[in-house]
């Protein structure tokens, strides 16, 4: 695990300054405070180079030729392979191919052992990246085809001079990139990007758009007009100075299988397939532990992980002080020390308050890059910080569960939507019947907009957030950014999924486009996203069993009947753990890892957020301030969080 950096020159009028591209390197030196490398490659004086960085502990120095400059550089957090000689950025034995790697192949062991049958030598004991640069020369791109992990990868074949990069089949690990300057650039975080002064800072206004309904910026856009994120499942090729688009390499409809077996066969095989996930995970040479909340994702990671380790795992929760005043959050500390009791973990909890969250914000808003409207980055961050002060460097988490399992309650009113709309009442009498409702309720009832698209006959989900609708946004946004996007929708980024899932999946189920738009979007940009971000911000792994890309396909797989029966969430999950963990655990309603904040939206920090957003309206003119106003007043909290989040990462990146 680490972050990676490169700027590649694309002709002769490109300039590298190898003493700035040390700063940018150092803005991500929380993702990897374990050691530095830095590649060089073309037109640099090599000498005041070696001069300037052996001042710096424990940085690696490697130099190379190409006929226009290059320079790469990984920060890098010691997970697997501890040795130096397992340093980054990294070329194979024979000099052909370089590769800058952030995130783990836990299958690396296997693939090792094939690549030695057939010949290749490695100079490192058990690196995970000298395995990438072997089975690249084996296989070409293709290689990733091999890989069972989260990663996002640079290679550079010299013999081509041609270049790939690629993110991982879920998106678990990011991959920014941008062309200025006669160069191209590509980090994992994008402050190291725009670090380079020569770099562009302006508001994509697509991109706000699109904030506005899922809370983040779907890929393959950002916040920042000019610089990209590479999508989940795609890789680009640079070849002559020419970029590639995006090229697809894997979808979870690509390999997906409906199961035919008995519900007995089914649970037992899924649990065996999970079992093997959590097994990869546990990959490291130093030590990992669990989020553990005592909701059944978390406790049958923490049961599985216990079940293989040979030492009692280290869990870790999160909770808040005076949690009998809040309405929108309790603690489950009693659920996750029933289960660490049950399982002998090494348990430890942390309580937070109000006023830890008001002096993270600023941090907050540092390490998102671009906002991620969803509070729970904050309880996030303090358990991830709490597993590192207690020694652990990765953390499985339960991420994905309830996407692939159809785990979320508030699915609900899009199935009821959904069912009206495709019921045998003829179509004028649900139209009427919308009409009457748009009379009644408000724009921005949810179920009101579910029904729209229904009638427009569109998906009535377009994902797991409920933000601002389309006649919100168009009361949000100022004059000028509505006249410069015109008639853009956000339909326009659904669109091409809901397309794609028509044509290939096997059982057309509402619930089964929900999880697939889900995995197309919110995963990857939103929750996969705080885990990275803010893991990474005190120097922590996190890992995600539920959403090993096999786990995945397999899941997808599974009968929508088995999906949810009896009324029941996630039902073949809960009955394939059913004897491993207890009922109580495995049955109570689902809380999530939430917090608070609209709860606090009515107290004093309220008032500081309300001055905040004016003063971004105000200033900037991106938001309406008519409408802020009365969001602020009907004592909307979360939407008024939505939109402070937005006006705190405008001023700390772009100013106002």
């Amino acid at each position: 695990m680490c972050g990676i950096l490169g700027v590649i020159a694309l002709n002769e009028d490109a300039v590298i300054d190898p003493f700035h591209f040390q700063k940018m390197s150092d803005t991500m030196i929380h993702r990897g405070p374990d050691g530095d490398g830095f590649l060089f490659a073309g037109n640099f004086n090599q000498e005041n180079i070696r001069q300037f960085y052996h001042t710096r502990e424990k940085t690696q120095l490697f130099f190379d030729d190409r006929k226009y400059p290059l320079a790469w550089a990984q920060r890098r957090l010691s997970i697997i392979d501890l040795a130096t000689t397992a340093g980054q950025p990294m070329t194979d034995t024979d000099n052909l191919v370089w590769v800058n790697f952030n995130g783990e192949i836990y299958n690396h062991a296997e693939i090792r052992i094939e690549l030695e049958k057939d010949g290749f030598k490695f100079k490192t004991d058990h690196s995970d990246t000298e395995v990438i640069l072997n089975a690249y020369k084996k296989w070409g791109i293709q290689c990733i085809q091999q890989f069972r992990g989260m990663f996002a990868i640079a290679i550079w074949d010299k013999k081509e001079d041609s270049f790939y990069f690629v993110r991982d089949r879920i998106g678990v690990k990011p991959f920014y990139y941008t062309i200025q300057n006669n160069s191209f650039y590509f980090a994992s975080e994008i402050k190291a990007i725009i670090e380079d002064p020569k770099v562009t800072r302006k508001l994509n206004e697509k991109g706000a758009y699109n904030y506005l309904s899922f809370l983040t910026v779907p890929a393959p856009e950002t916040l920042f007009e000019g610089i990209n994120k590479l999508a989940a499942g795609h890789y680009l090729q640079l070849k002559n100075g020419v970029l590639s688009n995006q090229i697809q390499y894997w979808d979870v409809f690509d390999n997906v299988v409906m199961h035919q077996g008995s519900e007995d066969e089914i649970s037992a095989e899924l649990l065996k397939t999970l079992e093997t996930s959590v097994k990869y995970r546990m990959v490291s040479d130093v030590p990992v532990g669990v989020f553990l909340s005592g909701g059944v994702d978390s406790s049958i990671n923490a049961a599985l992980f216990s079940k293989i380790s040979k030492n009692p795992v280290k869990a870790f929760s999160i909770g808040y002080k005076n949690d009998s005043t809040l309405s929108t959050h309790k603690n489950e500390f009693k659920y996750a020390k029933q289960v660490a009791d049950i399982f002998g973990l090494d348990y430890y909890e942390l309580e937070l308050t109000q006023q830890d969250f008001i002096d993270f914000l600023p941090k907050l808003v540092h390490h998102q890059d671009e906002p991620i409207a969803d509070p729970v980055c904050m309880p996030v961050y303090f358990v991830s910080k709490l597993a590192k002060d207690n020694g652990v460097t990765v953390a499985q988490v339960g991420e994905g569960s309830d996407e692939i399992f159809w785990g979320y309650e508030q699915w609900n009113k899009p199935y009821a939507a959904h069912q009206f709309i495709n019921s045998p009442i003829p179509n004028f009498l649900k139209k009427g019947a919308v009409h009457l409702l748009g009379n009644v309720l408000d724009s921005s009832n949810y179920s009101l907009e579910l029904l729209k698209r229904g009638i427009e006959k569109q998906p009535v989900f377009w994902g797991g957030v409920s933000a601002f609708n389309q006649v919100e946004k168009k009361s949000i946004l100022g004059n000028d950014i509505l006249k410069n996007l015109k008639d853009y929708s956000t339909w326009d980024i659904i669109e091409p999924h809901y397309k794609k899932y028509l044509k290939d999946s096997p059982e057309k189920h509402i619930y089964n486009w929900m999880a697939y738009i889900d995995l197309k979007i919110r995963l990857p940009e939103l929750l996969l996203m705080r885990v990275d971000k803010m893991g990474m911000a005190v120097s922590l792994e996190g890992r995600v069993p539920f959403l090993d890309h096999k786990f995945v396909e397999f899941s997808m797989g599974i009968p929508a009947a088995l999906k949810k029966k009896n009324n029941i969430n996630k039902y073949i999950l809960k009955k394939a753990v059913a004897g491993i963990l207890p009922d109580d655990i495995i049955y109570r309603k689902k809380q999530g890892f939430g917090v608070p904040v609209y709860d606090w939206f009515f107290t004093e920090f309220g008032e500081k957020a309300k001055t905040e957003i004016d003063e971004f309206c105000n200033n900037t003119g991106i938001f309406q301030s008519s409408f802020t106003k009365k969001i602020t007043a009907q004592q909307r909290g979360d939407k008024a969080w939505f939109l402070l989040n937005f006006a705190m990462w405008h001023k700390q990146y772009l100013g106002h």
